[in-house]
């Protein structure tokens, strides 16, 4: 099992040191989903939702999700994103909304939790916006699917 670089040698948690990695170009793609009942759905789709453009707003969310992370988890470096894309679609055979996310950076450390991010942030604001109708949905699925650069290279679930 690989060590965890969290905690120092004597167990306590720590920000990582990542001057002496070299910098890179990174990229981290995460996906989930937002499970709910096809009536629910049907307001994305049909655009009457109360609460105005699911989809849309949810994007934005999941990218400003993506830029804030380092605010949100407490050992995550600052980072000079340079790209966050959300997509969100809907699919009726789940019934509900998948998301990915993809963030890209050059530097020292990858962005797989900025996508992370990105995708958790944009699935609670479908939930925001949808509780009204349903406050059965679920959100589920949340993953690293890609992710290249860096010492360690590239993994793809």
């Amino acid at each position: 099992m690989a060590k965890l670089t969290h905690f120092d040698g004597k167990g306590d948690a720590h920000m990582v040191d990542v001057s002496d990695k070299a910098v890179t170009s990174r990229v981290a793609v995460a996906s989930g989903a937002v499970k709910m009942l096809p009536e629910t759905l049907a307001l994305v789709t049909d655009g009457t939702a109360k609460k105005g453009d699911v989809l849309g707003v949810a994007r934005l969310a999941g990218i400003m999700g993506a830029k804030k992370c380092a605010d949100l988890i407490p050992l995550c470096h600052p980072l000079p994103i340079t790209k966050v894309a959300v997509e969100l679609t809907t699919d009726a055979d789940l019934p509900g909304i998948r998301i990915e996310a993809t963030v890209k950076t050059t530097g020292q450390t990858g962005v797989e939790m900025e996508a992370l991010t990105a995708v958790s942030t944009a699935a609670l604001t479908v939930y925001d916006m949808l509780k009204a109708a349903e406050k059965t949905m679920e959100i589920t699925d949340i993953k690293v699917t890609l992710k290249d650069g860096g010492k360690s290279g590239r993994f793809e679930a």
